[in-house]
Order: structure tokens, then sequence, then C-alpha cells
């Protein structure tokens, strides 16, 4: 099986995640540093459709981003664009696979999509 993460290094949660993936026999992961290559807004889009989540659900309202361009986390449509431009934004780690897609906060919620 294969499984990429949306993966911030620094992040505890994230290397978690990672760390369960890559533990699990016969799953192949792909690590894709999205704060070094940002997903594009329609990237960012089909992913949390694949989730099931509204972008607002998946903003990390707490980054001080969010109040330097005054974001309203309420409006999808705005959010996804600031996601898009400050991919920061982005709650972490985001796992995908063929089952679908899980923001894995807990880590061990990445094992729901394996």
């Amino acid at each position: 099986m294969k499984a990429s993460i949306w993966h911030n290094s620094r992040c505890s949660k994230s290397r978690q995640a990672l760390a369960i993936l890559t533990e699990m026999p016969g799953v192949e992961v792909e690590v894709f540093d999205y704060l070094k290559t940002p997903p594009t807004r329609p990237e960012i889009e089909a992913v949390l459709a694949r989730a099931g989540l509204r972008p607002s659900e998946a903003v990390r309202k707490g980054e001080a981003v969010v109040k330097d361009i005054g974001l309203d986390t309420s409006d999808d449509a705005a959010v996804l664009d600031a996601m898009a431009r400050h991919p920061i934004l982005i709650e972490r780690p985001i796992v995908i696979t063929d089952k679908g897609a899980v923001i894995a906060r807990p880590p061990e919620k990445a094992r729901d999509v394996l």
C-alpha cells in the first residue's frame, strides 16, 4: 500500500505519524514537505474533500499569520486561499492513501486510512 504524508519535520505529531507509517509492514511512504513545496489550492481542496473536512476544520487557527492577515476562519474560500499562500496554516500531519485522507491528530489516526 502507498501512503503519502503532508509532513512538517519540526512537528512532533507529524514525526510520530510518520513513524507509525514507516513501521507498518507493506506500506510505502512518500513524504511531502508541504512547507518547502506548498500544495496548490486545488490540491488542498481535493485532499480536504477526500478527508471529509471543510477548510475551516483543517486550519491552524493559532498561527500568527491568521491574525496578521485578518483571516476569517469561518470563510472556507478565504481559508483555502490563505492555506495556498501560507501553507503553515494547513493542519498537520495529513495522511493520504487509496482508502482516504485523515489529519493524524492524534498520530494514531494515521492507521484509519491504512
